[in-house]
């Protein structure tokens, strides 16, 4: 299998295997740790609390696969949580991240700002503000608009890996990119033509 998506029970993983087939990759879920070591590239997603995306992950003996996979160098993806998982902590929960990137991870926190009539979660689309030669955003252009559902972001204390940031009452980090490592915060399966894209540049690097 050319790509593993690692399978711990988030609700959006059979959206993100079909979007990888829809473009001709041999992609599917698993959270068999033999097919995670053999595959050419590995997806984190995710969607729920931190501590209880987490514990699954650690109760199936996937982090040291995860661990593994990175230390490869295999091209990694980790979408919305689990792009958060790659970081230290998170304000969400109390449990230690994967941790490999330096950071944490912040809750939106509006109030006493000019910003305070800004709902949280941030739902809906926006832009993204793109970093240069970005392997994941070839092609796409600078402002581009994605689909985002989530109520806490990635602060990285190396601002060399922040691949792109977004504006919503701050300027936050919407991805990052280390080597073949890269965490994006929105949901490319939901974001048109321009997540088909993104999806399809990963793909292609995983066969490279």
């Amino acid at each position: 299998m050319s790509i593993i998506i690692i399978d711990y029970g988030s609700g959006n993983l059979r959206s993100v295997e079909k979007a990888f087939q829809k473009l001709g990759f041999d992609a599917a879920v698993s959270r068999d740790k033999a097919a995670i070591s053999q595959a050419k590239g590995v997806v984190l997603p995710g969607v729920g609390s931190f501590d209880a995306a987490l514990s699954e992950l650690r109760k199936n003996g996937l982090e040291g696969a995860i661990e593994a996979a990175i230390a490869m160098d295999k091209p990694f993806l980790g979408i919305c949580l689990g792009m958060q998982h790659l970081f230290e902590t998170s304000e969400e929960g109390k449990q230690r991240g994967l941790s490999v990137l330096k950071g944490r991870v912040k809750k939106f926190n509006f109030h006493q700002t000019p910003w305070q009539n800004l709902s949280v979660p941030h739902m809906g689309w926006n832009r993204l503000l793109l970093k240069d030669n970005v392997p994941i955003f070839a092609g796409i252009e600078n402002g581009s608009q994605v689909y985002f559902a989530h109520s806490y972001y990635a602060a990285p204390e190396d601002k060399k890996v922040i691949a792109s940031s977004t504006d919503y009452g701050i300027e936050f980090t919407s991805a990052v990119w280390r080597g073949n490592l890269f965490g994006i915060q929105f949901h490319p399966e939901k974001s048109g033509a321009v997540g088909l894209r993104i999806i399809k540049n990963f793909g292609d690097l995983c066969l490279k």
